[in-house]
């Protein structure tokens, strides 16, 4: 795509006006004009001003950058790369404390990166290839053969799933034929939808949160997203203490 289009499509899909992007930006609306219909040729400098404006990703921010012309601002390095094991070193500081409530570590795909080992509460009975390193967390949550036969309220987590999947749209389609057709329920805790799972340690009722690096500059670390499950109610928490008191190498 080229630049005029690029930064247009994303100014308009964010719903910005010329002029209030312009003011983010510290430009003018003439001049904004002029760069989205191609008569004026930004500078680097505008094109990440513009970006950053818009708060675009770090991905996205890139890829406006080499539609202009220019090399990429934000590295993209390995997660095994050296210049990332602070970041690791922090994810697994993160992934154990958070213990004996499950956590999990995916990218940008969907692909587990990392998980605590409270984890296996969630994934137990699920195909192997459905939670072997570098498997789709998404795809483990809504395939026949993951989670999805012990999840109770299955159409409204997999709602809760399916509107992340908008940048993912084959994975989307693939997840969306294994959702139900059925109304949400009304087991809902008033501020937010539960996963409702069975377990051998009873019905777990689980909120969730994600964790992002905020002021990250590599696009690898942008894209990592850390989801901690918690106990909605006494009963879960109850039994997640328990499930990692008998884990072994606890008991």
């Amino acid at each position: 795509m080229d630049f005029p289009s690029a930064l247009r499509e994303r100014r308009t899909r964010r719903r910005v006006s010329q002029l209030d992007l312009a003011l983010k930006a510290g430009t003018t609306q003439r001049h904004l004009s002029f760069i989205e219909s191609g008569r004026s040729v930004p500078g680097r400098n505008m094109v990440v001003r513009l970006a950053e404006s818009l708060e675009l990703p770090l991905r996205e921010r890139n890829e406006l950058l080499l539609a202009a012309g220019y090399a990429p601002a934000y590295a993209e390095s390995s997660l095994d790369d050296p210049v990332l094991a602070p970041a690791r070193a922090a994810i697994d500081h993160i992934l154990r404390g958070h213990e004996p409530y499950p956590a999990v570590v995916v990218d940008r795909r969907g692909d587990l990166v990392a998980a605590n080992s409270a984890f296996g509460v969630i994934t137990e009975g699920a195909a192997a290839e459905l939670v072997a390193p570098g498997a789709n967390a998404y795809r483990l949550a809504l395939h026949p053969d993951g989670l999805a036969p012990r999840i109770r309220n299955l159409a409204e987590w997999a709602r809760h799933i399916l509107v992340r999947l908008d940048h993912l749209p084959e994975l989307r389609d693939e997840l969306t034929q294994y959702v139900p057709e059925l109304e949400p329920s009304a087991g809902q805790l008033g501020f937010a939808v539960p996963l409702r799972l069975a377990s051998t340690y009873g019905e777990l009722r689980l909120m969730t949160t994600v964790t992002t690096f905020a002021t990250a500059v590599d696009v690898t670390l942008a894209e990592l997203k850390l989801e901690a499950f918690l106990p909605a109610d006494p009963a879960t928490a109850d039994a997640l203490r328990l499930a990692a008191a008998q884990a072994p190498g606890n008991m």
